[in-house]
């Protein structure tokens, strides 16, 4: 596939009107402004904080952006105009709650709604969820760093792995593959394993269960690779989401501040070629497992199809997927789509106030990643242009 068919504007941006795109166009200049992205999240903060009435201007600037709706039916209609091009979407309850077995218990049934809502409508193929919306971080810390829980401790711990066991068996018993985020490095390895649980119980026919590898960390191959040994020891199948990370800033000065080594990539350029090993890796072993690319670098999105045509895997193959976050990449989304790969848009849903912490991630993220509103900015000029709406 020729490369350059990620500057295609027109079908990057073929579902958005005039206004929209204009919108995206001024959202994003504004987030390539560093002080202003810092204020305008201080503020945003302070004035939620206080309940001052600014949830109807976040509504109609970010979060129509960055979110598809306040609930899941309120997702539809995107839903419905992504499918129409070809883009499958996954919907993420992105709130981020108090940390008490009330708030878990009704994230937990939020989600098997979610899988229930997605069961006979093949536009919705995965659904997702977040380990610390199933249990406490420090309670993740505490298994993964292998200290011995108290009584009260055990129990909560039981807990957890309960909400992860019915969410698995919802999504083996409606058949839609269930995908499991990654967090920060000092408790992901209670998660990881719990999820290799849920893997070996659930995965004996096809990946039900996914894990997410975030490939800014230098560990990841390697424990994929012995996952893999597990799995055909085992006889169950991997499902695994690529991303290349989130938690950069604070994992570095973690490991400075503890005096451990750091886990991330030396550099971007070791990350990418981590990345695109890891690809590599899962197409060589593609009976195995499902590979799931989450996102929005180019060459990666570009070097999986060409992994693909290698291999002789066909464009559909429902081994391979690629994602990119609402908001961002359109023109990765929508061009392999085109192209008929199976791609897909996640799509971050809720109260306004309550996925806050998302959108300001999403807005500082932006900012901090070289390269990547520059290019929005590029894109969404050059689309201004072609429709004759830039002064």
């Amino acid at each position: 596939m020729d490369k350059n068919i990620f500057n295609n504007t027109e079908v990057a941006f073929a579902v958005k009107s005039d206004a929209e795109l204009e919108k995206a166009y001024w959202l994003f200049k504004m987030i390539k402004n560093e002080s202003l992205v810092k204020l305008g999240t201080g503020v945003t903060k302070f004035a939620l904080k206080h309940h001052f009435p600014v949830e109807g201007l976040i509504k109609t600037t970010v979060f129509d952006h960055f979110c598809g709706g306040v609930t899941e039916k309120n997702t539809l209609p995107l839903v419905d105009k992504l499918y129409s091009k070809g883009v499958y979407s996954i919907l993420d309850y992105s709130v981020e709650g108090a940390e008490n077995d009330e708030t878990f218990d009704a994230t937990l049934q939020k989600n098997l709604e979610l899988i229930a809502f997605a069961k006979n409508r093949p536009e919705i193929p995965f659904a997702v969820f977040k380990p610390t919306g199933m249990g406490r971080f420090e309670i993740y810390e505490k298994v993964s760093a292998g200290k011995t829980l108290n009584e009260a401790e055990q129990a909560e711990w039981n807990r957890v792995i309960a909400r992860y066991d019915q969410l698995s068996k919802a999504a083996k018993e409606a058949d839609v593959p269930l995908m499991i985020d990654a967090e920060e490095t000092w408790m992901q390895k209670a998660a990881d394993d719990l999820v290799e649980q849920m893997m070996e119980k659930y995965n004996t026919e096809k990946p039900i269960v996914f894990n997410t590898l975030q490939l800014y960390r230098k560990d990841r191959l390697p424990y994929l690779k012995e996952l893999h040994k597990r799995a055909k020891e085992k006889g169950y199948k991997i499902g695994m989401k690529l991303v290349r990370g989130a938690y950069m800033e604070k994992e570095r000065a973690r490991a400075q501040e503890l005096g451990y080594e750091d886990p991330i990539c030396v550099d971007k350029k070791a990350t990418d070629e981590n990345y695109d090993a890891t690809q590599a890796y899962m197409i060589e072993n593609i009976n195995d497992m499902t590979i799931y690319s989450g996102t929005h670098n180019e060459n990666s999105a570009w070097y999986l199809t060409e992994l693909m045509q290698q291999h002789g895997l066909k464009k559909d193959d429902k081994r391979v997927w690629f994602g990119q976050l609402l908001g961002m990449s359109d023109h990765i989304t929508f061009n392999l789509a085109k192209e008929g790969y199976n791609t897909s848009k996640y799509i971050p849903f809720g109260p306004v106030k309550d996925v806050m912490p998302y959108l300001i991630r999403r807005a500082e993220e932006n900012t901090s990643v070289a390269g990547q509103t520059s290019r929005e900015l590029e894109l969404l000029s050059a689309e201004r242009k072609r429709r004759k709406l830039h002064k």
